[in-house]
């Protein structure tokens, strides 16, 4: 972290303005290189978060652009290093100039995120708050960006530096036992350990707990439209995505691959999967299709299952659908399509499976949209508030930490059960804290850290 770095930190194209954000130890010596201001002396005099009216310049004679310059001093900027951000007009012939200027005078482009991994290595932020950073500028309703803010401001981070701290205090309570082993281990000292690993166990689960709706609001629900070939899976997804995005015909057959499709229903974020139908074939081509289906199903968090009302009516109920029933009935919702046409239909086999939501439907009149919205709604959450009141986990990374922490800490207590030596305990312990550190990025390769990072746009 010893170069300087400078990159666009605006979207490429034409607009109002751009602004080419300035990082590094060398950032204060090339802007006073490059930039003139028209008030030298305030320039001098006003140290931090100010805005100072100026020209830039390519050394010190070809002029390019009149700037604002945004002064903000290390340490007390984003990165933590010197900052300065050059607001020059919009073209892209302009900001390009002022970038290749700013590398002349021996700054580099930065990277991919590498603006929020210098704040992240300066103790700016940890690493909680830096993927907050990528999910609010990706955040697709404003319930996701509300969990991202939240997790911004620090609230996820102090609930598991406190979990980082009690499994912290029970390693050293356990080092110590083990430095001293002419000091008899007694059962008061179990005791003492077991209650410790107890409380950690509780705040662990407590921090776990609602990470599933965190996961859903952030990422969105993985939903699978199946059914049989034209019981009307692609005109369902035309009617959520509001356009044609897929062929409706009357030959069966004609979606072979799947089609995927982003939408919201209410606040959530449904990620829609149109399947090929599923039947007996024997054509190549669509029994791949078919077999991408069942494996689509298999992942999916909800499956929206349209059946026809006319084979209900003639009581037929086919072999795929039942399969579905079966091996899906949990994230299953039935939807009983074309009931404007065929109102009378029968749900008998259907309603043997216990729970199973069954909504007449019609896409074609718009027929249980809303009852389909609502029950979407009541699985995510439960019949909880619908916005969280607390931070949430949402990422698979944090969430796979936290479930191997507590995996962790349930092995110690084991142990302590089994009145297994304190040097064995010691393990469990410390593979608890070094998870429950790596959600911080107190302890963090720095594999993990470039495939962070990596997500963000340059100039972030």
């Amino acid at each position: 972290m010893n170069d300087t770095i400078v990159a666009l930190a605006t979207p490429l194209g034409e607009g109002a303005i751009h602004i080419v954000r300035l990082s590094g130890k060398e950032a204060n010596r090339i802007i006073n290189v490059c930039f003139k201001p028209r008030n030298i002396q305030r320039w001098q005099e006003e140290k931090n978060f100010t805005l100072h009216l100026g020209w830039f310049y390519a050394g010190q004679s070809i002029k390019l652009d009149q700037v604002l310059v945004s002064k903000m001093t290390a340490p007390f900027s984003f990165t933590g290093e010197d900052v300065f951000e050059i607001n020059c007009h919009g073209g892209v012939l302009t900001a390009r100039r002022i970038i290749d200027a700013c590398i002349q005078q021996g700054a580099r482009l930065a990277e991919a995120g590498e603006f929020s991994k210098r704040a992240f290595l300066n103790g700016k932020m940890d690493l909680v708050q830096a993927e907050a950073v990528i999910d609010l500028i990706t955040s697709r309703t404003s319930m996701s960006a509300d969990l991202a803010l939240q997790q911004l401001g620090g609230g996820l981070s102090s609930k598991i530096n406190e979990l980082r701290q009690q499994i912290l205090d029970i390693l050293s309570y356990i080092e110590a036992r083990i430095d001293f082993p002419e000091d008899e281990i007694d059962e008061l000292a179990f005791r003492e350990i077991s209650l410790m690993i107890t409380k950690a166990r509780e705040k662990a689960l407590d921090i776990y707990k609602g990470s599933k709706t965190g996961k859903v609001i952030r990422e969105g629900l993985s939903t699978v439209i199946a059914g049989r070939p034209n019981v009307g899976k692609s005109s369902l997804l035309n009617a959520l995505v509001k356009e044609e995005r897929a062929i409706v015909t009357d030959i069966p057959g004609t979606t072979r691959d799947e089609l995927h499709e982003y939408i919201k229903i209410g606040e959530i974020l449904l990620h829609l999967i149109d399947t090929a139908g599923i039947r007996e074939s024997h054509n190549l081509v669509e029994m791949l299709g078919i077999e991408r289906t069942w494996k689509a199903l298999s992942q999916a968090d909800i499956v929206l299952l349209l059946i026809d009302a006319n084979e209900l009516k003639q009581n037929n109920i086919f072999a795929e659908e039942m399969r579905i029933l079966e091996e899906y009935s949990k994230k299953t919702i039935v939807l009983i399509n074309k009931v404007d046409i065929f109102p009378e239909y029968r749900v008998a086999e259907i309603n043997n499976f216990n729970n199973i939501v069954v909504i007449p439907f019609s896409v074609k009149e718009g027929i249980g949209f809303a009852e389909l919205e609502q029950e979407i709604n009541r699985r995510v959450f439960e019949g909880e508030a619908v916005i969280p009141d607390q931070p949430l986990l949402s990422n698979i990374r944090q969430i796979h930490a936290i479930e191997n922490s507590i995996l962790s800490l349930e092995k110690a207590k084991e142990g302590i059960i089994n009145n297994l030596p304190f040097d064995i305990l010691s393990i469990d312990i410390r593979a608890a804290l070094e998870e429950i550190s790596s959600i911080t990025g107190h302890q963090v390769q720095e594999e993990l850290l470039n495939n962070i990072f990596s997500r963000f746009c340059i100039g972030k």
